[in-house]
């Protein structure tokens, strides 16, 4: 992929971050819903929290899940910083595929179950699965951010091999900068 121009690479960032900001509040609100269900005792609050994580996970969940992973994989493919030259974006890359896969292959999945038992007026078989999910989750959205801003462990592999390598940032004052974005 040929590099993207500055205000299409621009204009993708801005779409990354929101939709990466977005997933990441919304896995809060889950976890906030899935907390209440769990530790309150009223039937009517915990049938209102897994409703609403329905709604969520029905609507808002996989938009924002395959909208980060696109334009991630987008921005990393048309940017020098591309998809296995840098550690932290090869991670971010498997992490975002990860909770993608989570996100539907479990998490819809154990949400929508819930809702269904409330409805029903049955009990949920184990609540802890629904804390649990949006707690992992979360903790690897704030992991991504933070590599996403520190950008550590340096350049794979394939990237110190010199295979469209961008060449080395200029100098200033006889030292160097590190581009981070």
């Amino acid at each position: 992929m040929k590099p993207l121009k500055r205000p299409v690479r621009r204009g993708i960032l801005v779409v990354h971050v929101a939709a990466s900001a977005g997933w990441l509040g919304l896995t809060l609100g889950l976890l906030a819903l899935a907390l209440t269900a769990f530790t309150t005792g009223s039937v009517p609050a915990i049938e209102a929290s897994y409703l609403s994580m329905k709604v969520f996970t029905d609507w808002l969940v996989l938009t924002l899940a395959f909208l980060t992973l696109f334009s991630g994989l987008v921005l990393s493919l048309g940017t020098k910083w591309g998809l296995a030259r840098h550690w932290w974006v090869f991670i971010k890359f498997w992490l975002t595929l990860a909770t993608t896969t989570a996100s539907v292959l479990a998490l819809r999945p154990g949400v929508n179950e819930a809702a269904g038992s409330v409805a029903s007026g049955a009990v949920v078989a184990d609540p802890r699965d629904l804390v649990m999910g949006p707690a992992v989750s979360l903790a690897a959205y704030l992991f991504m951010t933070v590599i996403s801003v520190l950008k550590p462990w340096g350049t794979t592999r394939r990237g110190r091999s010199g295979r469209g390598v961008v060449t080395s940032p200029k100098a200033v004052d006889g030292g160097s900068v590190r581009q981070t974005a």
